[in-house]
């Protein structure tokens, strides 16, 4: 490759909004603490993962239709079926402030089977590229629904939703299919 074309493949990659690449596979998790039940108890990511095998999905927001009714609920109708397959943790992300997050969490008995996570800044989001605009509907900028399969907090696996908010590719069968 030419220098010319490294030069223009570094441009395109890193445009001059500065935006991140998108996390991808053979890539280790960011080290950023979000925010698990109160803004006080923050937890860091990576090391969440570290030398484990686990879930991270996300979600566009706690209490949002998609999110409640099949998202987080196919993580916990299936936790046990995950737990089978060696999943030592199972993460859910969203753009929110922790008590939504914590209440969110109540609301559907998720209980201790899944970590709750608020990323209230979408710091984490916005380093991974997975974020998106969503000011008109819900008010900031939040994640786009995906999954990921971590190993000791490296992604072995990633589905992003195409739209990045449909349910298909990121739902908790699917990822227990890939598991397999």
């Amino acid at each position: 490759m030419t220098s010319v074309s490294l030069v223009t493949t570094f441009a395109r990659r890193f445009s001059s909004t500065s935006r991140l690449l998108q996390i991808q596979v053979g890539d280790k998790l960011p080290s950023i603490a979000l925010h698990q039940n109160s803004p006080g108890n923050k937890v860091d990511i990576r090391q969440l993962f570290a030398n484990k095998k686990g879930i991270l999905f996300a979600v566009p927001g706690a209490f949002t239709p998609g999110c409640s009714k099949t998202h987080l609920p196919g993580y916990l109708q299936h936790y046990d079926n995950f737990k089978s397959k060696g999943i030592d943790v199972i993460a859910c992300v969203s753009v929110n402030d922790a008590f939504v997050v914590d209440a969110w969490s109540k609301s559907n008995n998720v209980d201790d089977r899944l970590e709750m996570l608020a990323d209230t800044s979408a710091q984490f989001t916005k380093s991974v590229g997975l974020d998106f605009d969503a000011t008109p509907v819900l008010g900031n900028i939040r994640s786009k629904r995906y999954a990921m399969i971590i190993e000791d907090t490296v992604v072995k696996q990633i589905n992003v939703e195409p739209d990045g908010t449909g349910l298909s590719c990121s739902l908790a069968q699917n990822i227990l299919e890939q598991l397999s």
